[in-house]
């Protein structure tokens, strides 16, 4: 190993500034109303983290003042077309007022510029959790202000290589809008009009926003506000689309690729629990679903907001077999699709809701119960994100509440464009020990992790 390898990663942080919107937003929208699934979103961030490398990047006898100049060069382009973009996306410049409306009096979104003390290759050899979160602000996010809604780290490695993170509120997106806003700031960046995006504000429309008691909140963050914070690892796992080919091959049942790694990680998570406790638990796996294509008709992919719903399945851990946890996932989304939707369009739409997850933290208050929660950017595109610099080499959706919270499951297809699947699995120690020697798992898993590696493995 190189002593490049052996250095800790270093992430300092070198300036902090408000990019505010390039033009004013008008008066007659400086209230902007959120909808009723923003209301009752958890209290979290959305995040997205892309690596763009350039040419050179590998040479390390690269010249620093070539990389500062590049750096340079390339935060001014970065926050031009970011206060461009704030003016479609005029919200995430807001403030939050109250649990109904956003005060859009362009009060701006925070940027940091941060330098890395290694080359972005040596970061990619051999991703991890505690590395890859320094390249997301969310320690700044949590320990702003209340109301700020959106906070980007750009940070420059010494080949002159770059992170871009993002992270906004979940109180006015979710990952749908996060890769939206993302696509159109690109778009800005890159001087491309046919890729910039004008987002729909229709969400307060269709799911108007309702008087929601404080009492109501903690009955509808369940995941959030359950005991779920212990010490945890969060490691990741690659399941190449070969393997998961020969998954759902062995499933001899209809799934998608997401149904199928979810099932096995969830089997094999179950099965490190089950150990670590002595005891059979009803397990409770819950999972995001996108309301935009579902609804009828369905929405436009560029609609602003938390269009999203979980749906729970769940199974007795003394029965953990892939088919039947296939089975449950499957049925989840087909019983969510009839139900969620018209107690949505209710007007008794909240208290209806509220209901549904008084029933859900009765059961999960037991120590019976696992409850493991997952969200997937599987089938989204995100290698065509271009700046301007091509397309990235790698981008992740590590979650902002692995540093503290057990049993979450984030998905997202690799660079390869094969079907691959990387995952991000956060469990308590004891149960990550067990789980990552699982050899149900390692059938289809593999856990090294340089994304071009990707390309030539099997």
């Amino acid at each position: 190993m190189t002593k490049a390898k052996e250095k800790e990663m270093k992430v300092e942080i070198i300036s902090k500034e408000t990019i505010k919107p390039s033009s004013p937003t008008p008066n007659h929208l400086k209230d902007y109303k959120l909808s009723l699934l923003d209301q009752i979103a958890p209290p979290s961030y959305e995040t997205l983290l892309l690596f763009y490398s350039f040419n050179g990047d590998d040479d390390r006898q690269h010249h620093h003042h070539i990389s500062v100049y590049k750096a340079n060069k390339l935060s001014l382009q970065l926050k031009q077309s970011l206060s461009e973009t704030l003016t479609r996306f005029y919200p995430l410049a807001g403030r939050v007022k109250d649990n109904i409306t956003i005060d859009c009096s362009d009060h701006g979104a925070v940027y940091v510029e941060a330098q890395v003390n290694c080359l972005l290759q040596d970061l990619l050899k051999q991703p991890n959790g505690d590395s890859v979160i320094q390249l997301v602000p969310i320690q700044l996010a949590e320990e702003s202000k209340p109301g700020l809604l959106l906070f980007v780290q750009s940070s420059f490695f010494t080949c002159g290589g770059v992170a871009i993170g993002v992270c906004i509120s979940h109180k006015i997106a979710d990952a749908a809008t996060v890769v939206t806003f993302i696509r159109s700031w690109a778009g800005a960046a890159a001087g491309d009009h046919r890729r910039v995006y004008y987002p729909s504000y229709n969400a307060s429309s269709l799911f108007p926003p309702r008087d929601v008691t404080a009492t109501a909140m903690l009955f509808l963050n369940p995941p959030f506000n359950m005991a779920m914070k212990e010490k945890c690892f969060t490691k990741r796992f690659v399941f190449y689309g070969p393997k998961i080919a020969a998954l759902e091959a062995a499933l001899s049942a209809p799934s998608t690729r997401g149904e199928a790694v979810t099932a096995l990680i969830w089997k094999c998570a179950v099965n490190a629990s089950r150990s670590n406790s002595g005891v059979s638990k009803l397990s409770i796996l819950s999972r995001s679903v996108d309301i935009r294509k579902i609804t009828v008709p369905p929405l436009p992919d560029n609609s602003v907001g938390n269009l999203v719903g979980y749906y729970a399945s769940q199974k007795d851990e003394s029965d953990i077999q892939l088919q039947g946890l296939v089975r449950e996932l499957r049925k989840g989304i087909q019983d969510f699709s009839k139900s969620y939707l018209q107690k949505l369009q209710r007007e008794d739409a909240l208290e209806a809701i509220t209901e549904s997850c008084k029933d859900a933290i009765a059961i999960l208050i037991s120590n019976d119960v696992d409850l493991y929660v997952c969200n997937s950017l599987c089938d989204v595109s995100l290698y065509d994100i271009d700046f301007g610099w091509g397309n990235p080499t790698w981008v992740t959706n590590i979650s902002s509440n692995a540093a503290n919270h057990k049993n979450l499951v984030g998905l997202i297809d690799s660079s390869t464009g094969d079907g691959s699947i990387e995952a991000w699995v956060t469990l308590s120690e004891a149960d990550m020990a067990l789980f990552e020697r699982d050899p149900d798992l390692l059938c289809y898993a593999a856990t090294f992790d340089y994304p071009s590696v990707l390309k030539s493995y099997l």
